[in-house]
């Protein structure tokens, strides 16, 4: 028999170590959860981002049969539960919630970030996006978003607008309308939505950017009025308000909220497809669905190549809003 070369011996076991080296990775692929998984979240308990957060945890929890865990951490622009996940698991059983702004604004906003947007996470899917409302008191004389315009032309820097914070959707969506239309207004900010839209609906506010989430409650008790959506068409759930090019503002006038939920780069093909695709699944749920419509979310279906484009799309668009307005943050 003849013997087998020394070389060809050392391919051998070149090859089995590395097969061995990755058999590791690959269970936990196929395996995968193989522990509890937490959720963390920059979002306070209650709400609508807390509440998709809880419905899509208890699916995945039977799905996988493990616990799926929603850990909320708040404040500090997100970065505190940015931070908790950044010192969590890396495999996989720490998932992180991310806003728009932490992806698309933020990178422009801050001078300087606790993170990376592009190496520090692998934004798997969106969970959601969803549109805004011109809000303005039900005893408004503004009727339209051309009467806002007009008369925000006419008092240059006397309207005011509100929002929460600097930097979140509803502050750059007005600093966005007053580039679009040649305007300046004074923004106001409060410490919390629902101080907000109280002072829409008192007058204190000409008008403010919101969601059926935040201005719903107001609206549905005949407090406030949407004047218009900042969508590219009407909302099936609220076909009597128009867009903003109907309501006699700019043509094309977009504004949108969307959550994501992101993972450690690089782990295993394996893994990340199946959390992407069964978050894709609880999502589908009926009861996710209805859940959605009574926050005025939406459902945003899109290939990871797709999402990708429009993260880099929003991160334009925003950065162009904020170096315009030169809004900056330390």
């Amino acid at each position: 028999m003849q013997a087998t070369p020394r070389r060809t011996l050392v391919r051998f076991a070149i090859a089995a170590g590395a097969l061995a080296a990755a058999l590791p990775f690959a269970a936990q692929a196929q395996q995968f959860p193989t522990k509890p998984v937490r959720i963390i979240t920059p979002f306070p308990v209650g709400g609508g981002p807390d509440g998709v957060a809880r419905l899509v945890a208890d699916k995945l929890s039977r799905t996988w049969g493990q616990s799926v865990i929603v850990e909320n951490r708040p404040g500090g622009n997100g970065f505190i539960a940015i931070d908790a996940w950044k010192r969590g698991a890396k495999d996989g059983h720490d998932i992180l919630v991310l806003d728009n702004v932490h992806l698309a604004a933020y990178p422009a906003l801050f001078k300087k970030l606790p993170y990376d947007p592009v190496k520090d996470f692998d934004t798997l899917l969106p969970l959601f996006k969803t549109h805004f409302f011109f809000t303005v008191s039900t005893t408004s004389k503004y009727k339209t978003v051309g009467d806002i315009i007009a008369d925000a032309k006419a008092n240059p820097g006397k309207l005011n607008y509100g929002s929460w914070s600097i930097g979140n959707p509803v502050h750059l969506g007005s600093e966005l309308f007053e580039s679009a239309t040649g305007t300046q207004m004074e923004h106001v900010i409060y410490k919390e939505t629902t101080q907000l839209y109280t002072g829409v609906s008192t007058g204190e506010l000409a008008f403010a950017l919101g969601s059926a989430a935040t201005a719903g409650p107001l609206q549905r008790a005949g407090k406030l009025r949407f004047l218009a959506i900042t969508a590219p068409k009407r909302s099936a759930d609220f076909p009597d308000v128009p867009t903003v090019a109907e309501s006699g503002g700019p043509k094309d006038f977009v504004v949108t909220g969307w959550n994501a939920f992101a993972v450690p780069p690089g782990l295993p093909a394996a893994t990340t497809d199946k959390i992407k695709a069964d978050v894709e699944a609880a999502l589908s749920g009926a009861d996710v669905q209805e859940k959605f419509k009574s926050f005025g979310y939406e459902p945003f279906p899109t290939t990871r190549a797709q999402f990708t484009q429009f993260v880099k799309d929003e991160s334009q668009r925003f950065g162009d809003v904020i170096r315009k307005a030169n809004v900056t943050l330390d």
